[in-house]
């Protein structure tokens, strides 16, 4: 970096708010490496794109030579984290988070320099504590501060569920910046009550605070919910490459730019000449390759994002799939819905004898691949591109 603008420029990309903006300025201007802490409940056994918005901002800040804290949540993930749920999540077995925690570690080095990276562990001080201390760090906050979050609050006040031990969670992460004497904290937008208990706990350990910078949660591919497994709406950092570059090209035109900013390493003014090279005529297909070659390389290798391109182009291009189609979103009454009722809600057949008859003889695709299973069933969150005989194609979401 060039200067402190540019230092500050490159870390508020994308984010949707510094607290406080004018104490990081000040922690900056000591010119010492400072502690950035981030943490990752190891609730699934492998990363999406969704994770990485997070995971990019602290390779940001490792490129401008500060000292990188990746948390692995081991003992909060046995109290499971009750922000933005409805209801209460349930905790994982030792096992299973031992299991995710070392795939954790494997797939954020694709990222992350391994070498200047602190791969942290919440069980260390936490796995020792007795019931007097949790007692202890329970009396450091009241119920009441506690149902000012958002998720709370709206669960109580249609009588849902709190369990005592979610109580415990904001405070229990709120104390890992205590112990790992945290500069800043990273965080989803969703986190922020947690991350503000931990100013408050350093404060009252007479610490300096630490700044919250909140990033913001990624759309899924749907463009509408968040990207979560559950909703298949996601795209993981394990995917194959053929498979990744698939569905980086499923994306909308207008969620390419959300993409470009939060997932792509490239300076924000090249980003904006390529919305300026489409306005002024390129295909934005063409822009949504170089996202899809970029995403791919930082997770396989340049060969394997190049084969995938290739791969794409013969199996969509050159089977003259159009450049443009119907966009089509169907609000399912259930979780899944039949290949034969998806294809007669999207116009693509009259019926779904016609859709089961198509199947028969070979005609429909979905994004380019044979659908030969008459009983197929797709799931809420999914999208697809259709296509029925040699002419009838729709990208279609499943809300």
């Amino acid at each position: 970096m060039n200067s402190e603008k540019d230092a500050m420029q490159l870390i508020k990309r994308g984010c949707d708010e510094i607290l406080l903006e004018a104490e990081l300025q000040q922690k900056l201007s000591r010119e010492k490496p400072l502690r950035i802490k981030a943490g990752f409940d190891p609730t699934a056994p492998d990363l999406h794109l969704g994770h990485t918005v997070l995971i990019n901002k602290m390779r940001q800040f490792q490129e401008l030579g500060h000292h990188i804290m990746f948390l692995i949540g081991d003992f909060t993930g046995m109290i499971g984290d009750p922000s933005g749920k409805s209801v209460t999540r349930p905790p994982l077995s030792p096992e299973q988070i031992q299991q995710n925690a070392l795939t954790y570690q494997e797939q954020v080095f694709k990222t992350l320099d391994p070498e200047t990276t602190e791969i942290c562990f919440n069980s260390t001080w936490h796995g020792p504590r007795t019931s007097a201390d949790m007692i202890r760090l329970a009396s450091r906050h009241t119920v009441a501060r506690m149902l000012e979050r958002d998720d709370f609050s709206k669960r109580y006040k249609t009588n849902q569920p709190i369990s005592i031990h979610e109580f415990l969670y904001p405070l229990v992460q709120g104390w890992d910046s205590v112990e790992m004497r945290a500069d800043v904290e990273l965080g989803g937008t969703d986190q922020k009550f947690n991350l503000l208990v931990g100013r408050e706990l350093m404060k009252a350990e007479a610490m300096e605070p630490q700044v919250i910078l909140t990033m913001p949660i990624l759309e899924g591919l749907d463009g509408v919910q968040k990207m979560s497994k559950s909703l298949n709406n996601y795209i993981g950092i394990d995917d194959a490459p053929n498979d990744m570059f698939g569905k980086i090209m499923s994306i909308s035109d207008d969620l390419m730019w959300r993409y470009f900013e939060l997932l792509s390493f490239r300076p924000m003014q090249e980003i904006e000449q390529f919305r300026q090279d489409i306005e002024a005529g390129a295909n934005p297909r063409d822009i949504k390759f170089l996202l899809a070659q970029e995403i791919i390389s930082r997770f396989h290798d340049a060969a394997a994002a190049r084969a995938a391109q290739q791969d794409f182009i013969t199996r969509f291009t050159k089977g003259a799939m159009p450049d443009e189609m119907p966009e089509i979103r169907l609000k399912l009454e259930h979780d899944k819905i039949s290949i034969a009722a998806l294809l007669k809600q999207a116009g693509l057949t009259s019926s779904t004898s016609e859709s089961l008859r198509m199947i028969q003889q070979g005609a429909v695709k979905l994004d380019g691949e044979k659908i030969s299973e008459r009983g197929l069933e797709l799931a809420r969150g999914s999208v697809l591109v259709a296509q029925v005989g040699k002419r009838k194609f729709a990208r279609i979401t499943l809300e």
